[in-house]
Order: structure tokens, then C-alpha cells, then sequence
């Protein structure tokens, strides 16, 4: 639609009210007809997500369009500006044709302009049903979910499980990318006693990890374990170092645990003390805290730095009951510092990468190397085009393509200065990957997943064939009822978020999630605002909940003390159905300053009202001339 000139403002109240019935019908006709073109995928859709399309499709065709004349015109005469159409578009459109035809005393000439439509109250209502559905239900007083990521340390600490259910966790997080079934099934033990401890229900989502676009192994340095209890700004402790000791026999290998030869982790009791010199030739002691068959957890209130060898002796009663050094265990791994101007290799290889060879005067005689898995990546990308690390922290430009590798100039790094480490993200935005949303260990976690789980998060998730793989997945392992959460973290996938989202309505229950981390990345730090809101536009025109998640209250989860531009970004959060919080030495903390501020922002916001240009997302595929004519008789 194109936009009026601006002496349409100045004219009379007869004339604004004529052009902007026009501008209205011309509208329902273009909604009515989207509609149409896509009936048949309407009727293939789950029951309850049918008429929610619809409107979704309604909503598409208005925002194909820049509206923003017409929306003043409709403010000059007293009427909606339509900026809260999201949820009943053809009932905004409706109501304001029915009055502009009462105030020119004209009868409507459209036969269908009674057409069918979700009522004002009635959108709200199918997207709180459809929330409630697959995210739990939520207060009167705090209407967003919170969604916490559980941390290994959960699996072994059913304390902690139960602090987090009281400070106001209402979904547990898994990522399949971190520790295993065995682990995980501890957390949901530990959850399922808070539960019933607390009588309350608690939901579990599983995310998938998806392909795994990320930096492999660096060569590792000398063996040595540290662990720091945490403080507050005046020094004092504020929580004690948390440290897993586990016999070197112990199957499977429990990530973070310290092994230790014998049996001395296994005959520790709650209460016994573990005293050792460190690295430093500092004396320290440890205390056992809880028990696991593998070993015992302790807690530490002082820093130390182990290497294999280290002697312990366990004391109870004052007297020394045993003996044992500790076993062998992997030196940390390194990372390959990169800056401004700097050359990186990139191959393809599961092997550790390494830092630049230098020469006897510092000159590079050999380019860092960094090493990746997948090898769609380097049949997919072309010189020239960006790749980003780590969130975006190092930024560079692929110069040279080979067979598996990639010679890429560092272009841009946060600080001047930054130290790349294994298993960090890389991003693509401007290749174009066809790589499966399941992977192997996808599709082996999701048999485990769907015996536990309320809902499956899907990782990298860019076209409507990944999201038909998973339900399908989910119909052989008979489980139609877990809900699914499209993690929506590329540029791709938001670009194709409209048939996304008609693809995943064949499902019931279905979430959003928008992965800001990647996503900004994706679209450029200075676009994600408005990405954001856009698709907060969508998913309330579609009745899908959305989940807010990536670095929310992240410095406070990390470092006890949240910034200014976090704490505005919790309050915005609330729009959302559910926000999402990531692992943290000051979760609880995090957990309870979040519910304050949702349960403050409740009482103040909702989907605020918007300026409606024309949304370049709001393109779907023209359909086959067969199913533009469906019904057509």
C-alpha cells in the first residue's frame, strides 16, 4: 500500500474518513485473500492451531504492507490506530470498517464483511490457553514463566534443584549439549522430590543441541584443577567452592570431577575433612558435604590449585582414616589469542587446533589454528563473506577457501585483544548452510528426552523440513504430546519465521524461543531490537508463546551485581511468555531478583502498541496455482 501524500492530513473529516475506509477494505481483501491461498495448509494444521493461522496469515498480509498514513488518518478521526491488532487482525479491521461505513452512511457493499474472526478478547485468550499448554500456568501476579538452565553441579545437588523451585523456577532447562542421560536423570530425580516437597509442579525441557557450529579442541596445558569459593564486594565469603572428588575407577567419567586413586572418595562420610598442601604450598582443608556413589562433594572455603599427585589425608574424629594422591586428569585447555589484523586458519579436523608460530624476532611464521567438525561449513562458504566467534567477540572475513579450510583475517575483536577457547560458537550470516536440524546425538537424546520431558527445544532450526523431522520423530517414539520450542538463532530462520511458525502449528503444543546470543550475531547487534520485536508481532498473531532468553541478568548470574541496561532488559523481558536464565554461581540470587521485577513490570506493561511499516519478513511463498484455487467454486 503505498503512502499518501501529506495534504491527505489536512483534508476535511468526509474525505479522511473515505480514504481511509479504502485503505481498510483494501486491506481485509488482501488478508481474506492470503487466506484463501493458503487454506489447504490451514486445513492440514493441528485443530487448535487453525483459526490462530489464520490470523496469522491476516496479520502477514496487512504487514506486507507500510500503514503508517493510513494509521494516522485513523488517529485524525478518533478511531484505532490498529497498532494492537496483533492477536484479532480481522476483528481490528472489522470494527473499524463497520464505523467508518456508520459515520459515511453507507451499507457495506462486501458480502464478507461478517467474515469469521477471533474476537478482541478471544486472541489473548487462545495464546494464555496455548502458554498454559505447553509452559505451565503462571500467577496473576507474575504472568511470565522462568525457565532456568540447569548446571552439571544439579545433578548431584538436589539442594539446589529445591532453592531454585522456591525462588521461583517454573520450567528446568536440560541442554543435551552438556553432560549425560545419567545426569540428567539425577536432575529430574532431584526435581520430582522438590516437587513433591513443595507441592508444586515444575515442567523440563530438553534442548536439542543441533548441529554443532562450533571451534574444536585446543592443545591443552599442564594438569592443574582450581577452584575459588565465591565473595561479595567487601571480601567476605558468600558461597563456598563446590569440588566432586570421585574414585579413578568410577564409570562413566563425571565431567568437572577430580579423580583421586583408591577408595578414598568412596569411604568419605558427611562431615570428614580433606586436608592437602596445593600447588602453591598452601595448606588447605575441605569439607564433605554430601555423598554420591561415586564419590563425595565437598565444600571449600579457601582457593586452591591441585595437580595429579597431590596427597590427601581424609580426618574424622581428628585422627587421619586414610590416605590416597590424586590421580590423572587432563591439563585445561588452552586458547589461541587473536587480535585486529591477525590470520586464522580454520580446518576441518576434530583434532586441537593450536596458537601462531612464532619466529625468533616475534614475526608469525605460521597462522593460529582453529579446528571445526562440520564439513558442510566448508563446502557451503565463499571468500569474502563474514564469520564471527564466540558471540561476536572476534569478527573476520574468510579471505581463501580450500578443500577443508578456510583462511580467514581477523577483522574486528571486543578489547582489542581476545583469547578463543574450544567449543565456541561460530556464526555465518551471510553463508547459506543446508545442514540437518538432528543430528546422531539428537536423535539418540530425544529417545531418552521424550521419556522426561514436557517440551523439545529445537537448535538451529532454519526450514519447515527440520521442524516435519521432528514430529515426525515424535510420532514414531509415540509422543504427540510434548511440546516443541523452535529456537529461532540464525538469520535464516528469521527470515523464515512465517512458515516456520505454519509448520510447527501441525503440532500442538508449540513455543518460540528467541536465542539473542546467535541471533544477534546474525542480524548485527544494532538490528536486534526491532528483530526481536518482530517476532514478539508474529508469535502474538499466530497465539505462540515466546520464550526471551540469551543474557538476561547474565553479569548478575555470574558476578552477583547486575548492570543498569540488564535490569531494563529483565523489565522488557516481561512481554514475553516465559525468560529464560542461564547457569551461574548467583542463580538463586538471579532467580529472585527476576520474579521481583516481572511481578513489579506486571502491573505496568502488556504487548505494547506499535507504528506499522511495511515488515520484509511478512513475505511467504506464492503457492501452487492448486491450492489457489481451493474452494474457489
Amino acid at each position: 500500500m503505498n503512502r499518501r501524500s501529506s495534504h491527505d492530513k489536512n483534508a476535511a473529516p468526509e474525505k479522511q474518513a473515505v480514504l481511509a475506509l479504502a485503505g481498510i477494505e483494501r486491506l481485509r481483501r488482501s488478508a481474506l485473500d492470503l487466506e484463501h491461498e493458503y487454506a489447504l495448509d490451514i486445513d492440514d494444521l493441528a485443530p487448535e492451531h487453525r483459526a490462530s493461522a489464520a490470523n496469522l496469515l491476516h496479520y502477514l498480509a496487512v504487514r506486507h504492507h507500510d500503514i503508517r498514513d493510513l494509521q494516522g488518518l485513523l488517529a485524525r478521526l478518533g478511531l484505532s490506530s490498529l497498532g494492537r491488532m496483533e492477536s484479532h487482525t480481522m476483528a481490528a479491521l472489522n470494527v473499524v470498517s463497520a464505523i467508518l461505513h456508520q459515520l459515511l452512511k453507507e451499507a457495506p457493499k462486501d458480502k464478507g464483511h461478517h467474515h469469521a474472526a477471533i474476537g478482541f478478547d478471544e486472541g489473548d485468550a487462545i495464546l494464555a490457553r496455548n502458554a498454559d499448554r505447553i509452559l505451565g500456568p503462571t500467577s496473576l501476579e507474575q504472568k511470565a514463566r522462568i525457565m532456568v538452565t540447569m548446571p552439571g553441579e544439579a545433578a548431584d545437588d538436589p539442594q539446589l534443584v529445591q532453592q531454585l523451585m522456591e525462588h521461583g523456577m517454573s520450567i528446568m532447562r536440560i541442554n543435551c549439549a552438556h553432560d549425560s542421560p545419567a545426569e540428567w536423570l539425577r536432575m529430574i530425580r532431584h526435581l520430582r522430590s522438590a516437587e513433591k516437597s513443595l507441592g508444586r509442579r515444575c515442567l523440563v525441557s530438553f534442548d536439542l543441541a543441533g548441529p554443532k557450529l562450533r571451534t574444536g579442541p585446543v592443545q591443552t596445558g599442564t594438569p592443574v584443577a582450581r577452584w575459588k569459593p565465591a565473595k561479595d564486594e567487601l571480601g567476605r565469603m558468600k558461597n563456598p567452592a563446590r569440588i566432586l572428588l570421585v574414585a579413578d575407577t568410577a564409570t562413566p567419567p563425571l565431567a568437572g570431577a577430580i579423580p583421586v586413586r583408591g577408595d578414598l572418595p568412596l569411604v568419605a562420610a558427611v562431615g570428614d575433612r580433606i586436608r592437602f598442601t596445593d600447588a602453591r604450598g598452601r595448606r588447605r582443608i575441605v569439607e564433605v558435604v554430601d555423598k554420591i556413589e561415586q564419590g563425595c562433594v565437598c565444600h571449600a572455603k579457601a582457593t586452591a590449585y591441585v595437580t595429579p599427585g597431590t596427597s590427601l589425608s581424609l580426618m574424622r574424629d581428628r585422627k587421619v582414616r586414610a590416605k590416597a594422591p590424586l590421580a590423572d586428569f587432563a591439563g585445561a585447555p588452552q586458547y589461541v589469542v587473536l587480535k585486529a589484523g591477525d590470520s586464522l586458519d580454520l580446518m576441518l579436523d576434530d583434532g586441537p587446533g593450536r596458537a601462531a608460530v612464532l619466529g625468533d624476532q616475534g614475526e608469525v611464521l605460521a597462522p593460529a589454528v582453529l579446528t571445526c567438525d562440520l564439513a558442510e561449513v566448508f563446502r557451503s562458504v565463499l571468500p569474502g563473506e563474514r564469520i564471527f566467534f564466540d558471540d561476536g567477540k572476534i569478527g573476520g572475513v574468510i579471505r581463501e577457501v580450500a578443500p577443508g579450510r578456510l583462511l580467514i583475517d581477523i577483522v574486528s575483536v571486543v578489547g582489542g585483544q581476545a583469547k578463543l577457547r574450544d567449543e565456541k560458537g561460530i556464526n555465518l550470516p551471510d553463508s547459506r548452510l543446508v545442514l540437518p536440524a538432528l543430528s546422531e546425538k539428537d536423535l539418540a537424546d530425544l529417545a531418552f528426552a521424550v521419556q522426561h520431558a514436557d517440551m523439545l527445544a529445537m537448535s538451529f532450526v532454519q526450514r519447515p523440513e527440520d521442524i516435519e523431522q521432528l514430529i515426525a520423530e515424535l510420532d514414531r517414539h509415540d509422543a504427540r504430546e510434548v511440546g516443541i520450542v523452535l529456537k529461532i538463532e540464525t538469520a535464516q530462520a528469521f527470515a523464515e519465521l512465517p512458515a516456520l511458525l505454519l509448520a510447527a502449528m501441525k503440532h500442538y503444543p508449540v513455543a518460540v524461543m528467541v536465542a539473542r546470543g546467535d541471533l544477534g550475531v546474525e542480524v548485527g547487534f544494532e538490528r536486534l531490537s526491532e528483530v526481536q520485536e518482530e517476532i514478539l508481532w508474529l508469535c502474538e498473531a499466530a497465539h505462540v508463546p515466546v520464550i526471551w532468553a540469551t543474557q538476561v541478568l547474565e553479569s548478575l548470574a555470574k558476578g552477583g551485581m547486575p548492570s543498569r541496561a540488564e535490569v531494563t532488559d529483565a523489565a522488557m523481558s516481561g512481554r514475553a511468555e516465559c525468560v529464560m536464565l542461564n547457569k551461574g554461581p548467583y542463580i538463586t540470587q538471579t532467580l529472585a531478583f527476576l520474579a521481583n521485577v516481572l511481578g513489579r513490570m506486571a502491573a505496568h506493561q502488556q504487548k505494547k502498541t506499535a507504528m506499522l511499516r511495511r515488515l520484509e519478513v511478512s513475505h511467504l511463498h506464492k503457492k501452487s496455482k492448486e491450492k489457489k484455487g481451493h474452494k474457489s467454486g
